[in-house]
């Protein structure tokens, strides 16, 4: 038997934490889908009038999906595979960090 590639979905789930709150998702999804998949639809705000942002285009260009995972700020969530252990927090950055 071959080894398994850790970020291969498959029936194991990780366990994550969002803002405080513990969650889990099946391995191998990225951090929105799993947001998604926990029922949570947006995870940030806007600036100036306060409307809730989450995942938009689902490729990484519109930087509405924006999380803190750790200490990496500005992490595209639609992007970033969710590791089990990850702790996922609301970010107020504006656009991804470099």
């Amino acid at each position: 038997m071959g080894t398994m590639d850790p970020d291969r979905m498959g029936p194991h789930r990780v366990r994550f934490s969002f803002d405080g709150a513990p969650l889990e998702a099946p391995r191998g999804m990225t951090i929105g889908g799993a947001l998604l998949a926990n029922g949570i639809v947006s995870w940030r705000q806007t600036r100036v009038e306060g409307r809730p942002r989450g995942i938009f285009c689902g490729i990484g260009v519109c930087f509405d999906c924006l999380v803190d995972v750790a200490d990496q700020r500005a992490v595209r969530a639609c992007l970033v595979l969710v590791r089990d252990g990850d702790e996922v927090r609301t970010s107020t950055s504006r656009r991804a960090a470099d």
